[in-house]
């Protein structure tokens, strides 16, 4: 099979690594791929989101397969684009994408159909917002920008002056640009968060193993929201009877109202979760695999990944084994570049990799790097994810920061905490 994976990070990096692994993939394709992931597959340099580019591509090089990994292509339509053309696809459609391409849209679905989350109201007119703010008078108070932004479009305000700040910012400087043109003020939940990624066919809908993020900048939680500064699998907070719960209350539901609403749903569907005194409820859908989630869950499948792949596009995934290490867990470290995710320096040359940009004690899987004259170098925010797998957590995280002790560039940041807040 000719295969393409469309995307540039360590996601992308992580779903070709496990897709090499089925001997069918004979020829495997990244576009636009970066240096690391051209070790692993050809790179082609088109733009993920160029969708005539991507059909061109697909015609030119006879794929049979194509995995569409990032939120900005979903939600623009390439898997409408490739279907047009034949070309099968692991990732939903244009309007089932949605469920992460307008917030708005997600938590009117989510009331609709009775689906756990937090209390919002919607506003297009700033002024009205920052009035809504100061009568409700709760802090933290969350502001959501209601389009993508990269995962970064979520302010947690402390006050009334903070959250008014993040309205203007939001709404008037269009620090988002358009996905700012709405926004939703949600009541701030406490208790563990959880990722859990699941593969739907719009008939079944399956768990993968469930994850802990780590999107601060900084130890303790402090700093700035990243892109993911790290993760761990599983959540030990995520126990088999909150499992079972939101089995039946949140997953399966949110497959149910999306075929009700004319949008079925074949992909990856990502649950942000937070576990409350109240039980489980939904801070965020996303609609495609998460990054840096991908980098620890992909590493505990046991199952062939292509055939789950072609299974969820066929609407054939009960037929399918899906099965996770239950005895092992994996941990990711994210190597950044300093000042990230403000302000940041690419081109720096990196230390510690192998010819194939990567490391005898870990498996590196590469997010923004570039290969050139021999060498890798940064090429991003997030360089690399560091991730090591074991019999319990402790031993994977030690594993994955011994392996980052060996790698360098100039102001490498990573943060040495990844784990604590699961009591590790």
């Amino acid at each position: 099979m000719n295969i393409l994976v469309i995307g540039s990070g360590g996601r992308e990096h992580a779903i070709i690594k496990k897709i090499k692994e089925n001997p069918k993939a004979t020829n495997i394709f990244a576009a636009p791929g970066n240096g690391g992931i051209s070790k692993d597959a050809k790179c082609i340099p088109v733009k993920a989101c160029d969708i005539d580019g991507m059909c061109a591509l697909c015609r030119e090089k006879q794929i049979d397969f194509a995995v569409v990994a990032p939120d900005d292509p979903l939600v623009a339509g390439m898997v409408d684009a490739l279907n047009d053309i034949g070309v099968r696809t692991f990732g939903p459609n244009k309007a089932a994408a949605i469920i992460e391409g307008s917030k708005v849209y997600s938590k009117e679905l989510m009331k609709k159909y009775h689906i756990p989350t937090a209390g919002y109201e919607v506003f297009d007119d700033p002024q009205k917002a920052v009035a809504y703010i100061k009568e409700q008078d709760t802090y933290p108070t969350v502001v959501k920008a209601d389009g993508l932004a990269l995962g970064k479009g979520v302010i947690i305000a402390e006050s009334f002056e903070q959250a008014k700040d993040a309205v203007h910012s939001i709404m008037e400087d269009k620090i988002f640009g358009e996905s700012g043109s709405k926004v939703v003020i949600e009541e701030f939940l406490t208790g563990p968060e959880v990722s859990v990624l699941t593969f739907c066919d719009s008939k079944t809908i399956v768990p993968m193993v469930s994850s802990m993020d780590h999107k601060r900048a900084l130890d303790g939680d402090k700093g700035l929201n990243t892109g993911g500064m790290g993760t761990i699998a599983p959540n030990p907070c995520y126990t088999d009877e909150i499992a079972k719960t939101c089995m039946e209350t949140i997953f399966i539901p949110t497959m149910e109202a999306l075929n009700q609403e004319g949008r079925p749903f074949q992909g990856c569907i990502f649950f942000g979760l937070m576990i409350t005194p109240k039980g489980p409820k939904v801070i965020e859908y996303n609609c495609r695999f998460g990054d840096p989630e991908t980098q620890v869950v992909l590493p505990l499948l046991e199952s062939d990944l292509l055939d789950i792949f072609e299974a969820v596009s066929d609407k054939r995934l009960s037929d399918v084994p899906v099965k996770f290490a239950r005895d092992k867990a994996a941990a990711c470290v994210v190597a950044a570049s300093g000042g990230y995710p403000q302000k940041y320096q690419t081109g720096l040359p990196i230390s510690g990799l192998d010819e194939n940009g990567g490391s005898g004690l870990a498996v590196i899987y590469h997010a923004g790097t570039k290969f050139e004259d021999g060498k890798f170098l940064t090429a991003g925010g997030r360089v690399l994810g560091v991730t090591q797998t074991g019999s319990t957590l402790e031993e994977a995280l030690s594993g994955a920061y011994s392996a980052l002790e060996t790698i360098h560039f100039d102001q490498i940041h990573f943060r040495h905490d990844i784990g604590k807040k699961a009591g590790l």
